[in-house]
């Protein structure tokens, strides 16, 4: 067994094995108090562990999905430099989605852009560093069905998606509207990638 073992280090495998799951995300600012103010507000998340230099903040089971780092002298975001674009947080149901935005309107947490890009209908933010961050759900029961769509004409004409008014979505909701209903992308047929940095 052992010697079986061993080889497993010694074979390269058709690929990589995979993670099991993204743990968190660090970010670095200069603008350390206010992050981390609006990460627990946004995320209704909680302190796992902070100093004047860290901290972990989490929202579920892992003992941290957000870490803050406080490094001074740290200059103001770049939108035309490459590197992350923006994070994303999923939420089991449209309802969810608008519940946990409305809540944070209540808070001057608003959105920067609403859009239902086909396989996810999303809510956009920036926090203070203007980092973008994404609420969604999956517009799909399943990857199989999502795959599909993302490999359909509608998909290919325009693979970014219609804007949305989420307070409409709100109501059609009140009114009785199905998930799925609200879930469904409008077809605008071709868009060009919106200016995130004008946003």
């Amino acid at each position: 067994m052992g010697a079986a073992n061993q080889d497993e280090f010694d074979r390269p495998g058709e690929k990589v094995q995979s993670p099991s799951t993204l743990a968190h995300v660090v970010l670095r600012t200069g603008n350390f108090q206010q992050m981390v103010d609006f990460y627990i507000q946004f995320l209704g998340g909680s302190i796992t562990y902070g100093n004047d230099f860290l901290c972990f903040i989490t929202y579920d089971e892992e003992h941290h999905r957000i870490a803050l780092l406080n490094i001074p002298g740290t200059g103001k975001k770049q939108p035309t430099s490459s590197g992350l674009e923006h994070i994303a947080f999923t939420f089991p149901t449209v309802r969810d989605l608008l519940v946990a935005y409305r809540q944070r309107k209540h808070r001057g947490i608003l959105p920067v852009w609403s859009v239902n890009h086909g396989p996810t209908t999303s809510i956009y933010y920036k926090d203070p560093d203007g980092n973008m961050l994404e609420t969604q759900v999956d517009n799909f029961d399943t990857v199989e069905d999502a795959n599909k769509f993302m490999t359909s004409p509608h998909f290919a004409e325009n693979p970014i998606g219609t804007d949305i008014d989420v307070e409409d979505l709100i109501d059609r909701m009140r009114k009785g509207d199905d998930e799925a209903v609200l879930k469904k992308r409008v077809e605008i047929g071709a868009r060009a990638i919106p200016a995130m940095d004008e946003m």
